[in-house]
């Protein structure tokens, strides 16, 4: 048996997170995240939370994409719905024309034929961002995905086509945030 850990697991109440109140009024990142037509309760929920983890700006809930209050959203979501600017559109085509013309660049998430590589957001110079994330099946909408400024994509080395798409936000935005940490 090894002698006592050195490194001590922090508790909840130790991690000296922001209040409720003071995440929202804290200066958001200049990101939105869009959800198009995501059907599973539990990864809606996950972007809530994942929102929450990355100081996003705004999560739009397209669509099909269910929205709270509901039970199994609220389960992954852990609160965050609460401490998560939200709102529901029907169009996500009709919503990304709009955020384009009010300067955001919109990032679709997904594998295409021509896509930028997640390892090279860095050099990305535009200032604000959309990104769109697809449905668990049938990914992003082909009409956003021709509207978008890029179709990103995040390399893969295995067997299997794609990620979850919760796990795939974590990772994108990550990469996103970074530039303004």
């Amino acid at each position: 048996m090894e002698g006592k850990s050195q490194n001590r697991k922090l508790k909840l109440w130790e991690l000296d997170r922001v209040s409720h109140e003071e995440f929202s009024e804290q200066k958001k990142f200049p990101i939105v995240v869009i959800l198009d037509n995501i059907r599973s309760l539990n990864n809606i929920g996950s972007f809530f939370r994942t929102c929450d983890a990355f100081n996003i700006d705004h999560l739009y809930l397209c669509g099909i994409t269910a929205q709270p209050p509901n039970r199994d959203i609220n389960k992954t979501a852990i609160g965050a719905t609460d401490s998560v600017s939200w709102s529901h559109e029907e169009s996500t085509s009709e919503l990304t024309a709009r955020l384009k013309k009010e300067g955001y660049t919109i990032c679709s998430i997904e594998q295409a034929e021509e896509t930028k590589l997640l390892q090279d957001i860095p050099s990305l110079n535009e200032e604000k961002f959309a990104l769109v994330f697809g449905n668990e099946v049938d990914g992003v909408d082909q009409v956003v995905i021709d509207s978008s400024n890029y179709v990103v994509e995040i390399p893969q080395f295995g067997t299997k086509h794609s990620l979850n798409v919760s796990v795939c936000a974590g990772v994108v935005l990550w990469e996103f945030t970074k530039r303004f940490i």
